[in-house]
């Protein structure tokens, strides 16, 4: 029989390693806040590029959700270039 364990989310299941598992949370929030941005505004792959800076192949991986292309530091810069604040809030782990 297997053992199950629960999780708060699916990062933390797919991810051992706690620091890891956070890691790709704040990367999946700020990839989807992103590709809200470009659908809102109705943006073309090169047009978001652009206004990014990053070429077109960076957009395609974007909305296409490949996390492991992406550093936080990358996407916040991205994140700041549509007039966006990202701001952190610390919490304290349940014991």
């Amino acid at each position: 029989m297997m053992k199950q364990s629960k999780h708060s989310n699916i990062f933390d299941a797919l991810e051992e390693d706690q620091g890891m598992a956070e890691n790709l949370k704040i990367r999946a929030m700020l990839m989807s806040a992103l590709t809200d941005y470009i659908q809102e505004q109705a943006l073309t792959q090169q047009a978001a590029a652009d206004l990014f800076e990053v070429n077109q192949p960076r957009i395609s991986d974007l909305v296409n959700g490949k996390i492991d292309k992406f550093t936080i530091d990358m996407l916040v810069n991205m994140l700041v270039r549509t007039g966006q604040h990202v701001d952190i809030i610390l919490k304290q782990n349940a014991a």
